[in-house]
């Protein structure tokens, strides 16, 4: 469900799980009984729930200014998206609908292992209690559960996914929100896979203290070349592909991996415009201004004739939906670029997003799970300067110098 606004390109989006209210409501999970269809009083908490998330939903994309809700309910009758869908005529909101059904024994057994072995409701069962459970449960789902239907629903703005991408059935997609939700859902996959992320290695204007250009690796940074190579060998990892921006630095990097790779001009690092090449402290000389406003809103704030982190994550949109499609992937980037990737597959909000730690010389591996995504950090033992500024306490546009540049990291 979202509102008109949420046409433009960065979404604003928040998740309402129905079943998250029930934990919160009822506290203690006792077995599948509370699904049974004839437990009237199960069935009455479940519909308060439901009441209470669309008045949230509400709440949310009228007074909070969100753009797209996800309203996450599991045992959906056809009243039910009928109630849903009249609540988002009626407030002027746009509803799309996204049915994921399961009938693969293999598909249900290796869901119930991944992802509710691990649910709240379960976390003083063991598996064998956990699984027996879930599965009487879904029975109490079959006897209610309505699924979505060609004719009866003909009306409705849909996508159908049968055993987590068997096949698609797609209903009255509207609009430009509508279509690509189809299209991440449509290149979305459940294969354990590993996405590795890492900056290219140390650069010569890294030890200047300089941001943006195009320059070559320093000595530590060719260092860190080779030993990147090795570790990537010694992962031995399946298939794996390897990405990199256009700029002569990460290119560098992984020429010394001696395997193909790819190159992606989005993958670029942010563009400081009449910034380029100049340290924090010229910056602050010649344009201290601008690098107070930059303090102020980091996400927002484009460089004169460059870019913004705002402007950064709409340019990599391609690159992510690509890494959904993908399994294992070594991306090497740029610091900017690495905290926009980064904040996109750890749920960081905007104004985090700038300020995520992303050194030289170490790789980040991101595995997705159920409902997030693991993260492990390797530094490769090769130094390097630190090149991570944080926002100092002061940003307003008459601040003296030195308090401007307090949190400057350290270089040549």
């Amino acid at each position: 469900m979202y509102s008109m606004q949420g046409e433009q390109l960065l979404i604003v989006s928040k998740e309402f799980n129905v079943g998250q209210y029930r934990r919160d409501l009822v506290k203690k999970y006792k077995s599948f009984e509370f699904f049974l269809p004839e437990n009237e009083e199960g069935l009455k908490i479940r519909r308060q729930c439901a009441l209470t998330a669309l008045n949230d939903v509400q709440k949310y994309l009228s007074e909070e200014n969100g753009h797209v809700a996800v309203f996450d309910a599991t045992n959906t009758t056809r009243e039910r998206r009928e109630t849903i869908y009249k609540f988002g005529e009626e407030n002027g909101y746009k509803t799309f609908f996204v049915e994921s059904v399961c009938v693969d024994p293999e598909v249900i057994a290796a869901n119930i292992v991944q992802v509710k072995l691990g649910s709240p409701d379960y976390i003083d069962c063991s598996n064998d209690e956990a699984t027996e459970d879930f599965m009487k449960r879904i029975e109490c789902y079959k006897n209610s559960y309505e699924t979505l239907d060609e004719t009866l629903d003909k009306d409705l703005s849909y996508i159908k996914i049968m055993d987590v991408g068997r096949s698609y059935l797609v209903n009255r997609v509207m609009d430009h929100i509508q279509s690509r939700i189809v299209y991440y859902l449509m290149n979305i996959h459940v294969t354990p896979r590993s996405i590795y992320l890492c900056r290219h290695g140390e650069s010569e204007l890294n030890l200047k203290g300089r941001i943006g250009g195009d320059p070559g690796l320093s000595i530590r940074g060719k260092e860190f070349a080779k030993v990147l190579a090795r570790f990537i060998n010694e992962q031995n990892i399946k298939d794996l592909k390897v990405w990199t921006s256009q700029m002569k630095r990460t290119i560098q990097t992984a020429e010394a991996l001696g395997v193909p790779y790819e190159q992606w001009k989005v993958l670029n690092e942010i563009d400081a415009g009449v910034c380029e090449e100049m340290t924090y402290e010229e910056i602050q000389e010649n344009y201290p201004l601008e690098f107070a406003l930059r303090d102020q809103d980091k996400y927002r704030y484009r460089y004169p004739k460059g870019e913004s982190y705002e402007d950064l994550v709409q340019r990599l949109e391609p690159v992510i939906m690509e890494l959904e499609r993908q399994e294992n992937v070594l991306v090497i980037c740029h610091q900017a670029v690495m905290r926009c990737l980064l904040a996109y597959f750890l749920d960081k909000p905007a104004e985090q997003l700038p300020y995520l730690k992303c050194p030289l010389h170490t790789v980040l591996k991101l595995t997705p799970v159920a409902y997030g995504c693991k993260v492990e950090s390797i530094f490769l033992n090769i130094e390097a300067v630190n090149t991570h500024r944080d926002k100092p306490e002061n940003v307003d546009i008459s601040r003296p110098p030195e308090e401007a540049l307090v949190t400057v990291p350290a270089h040549q």
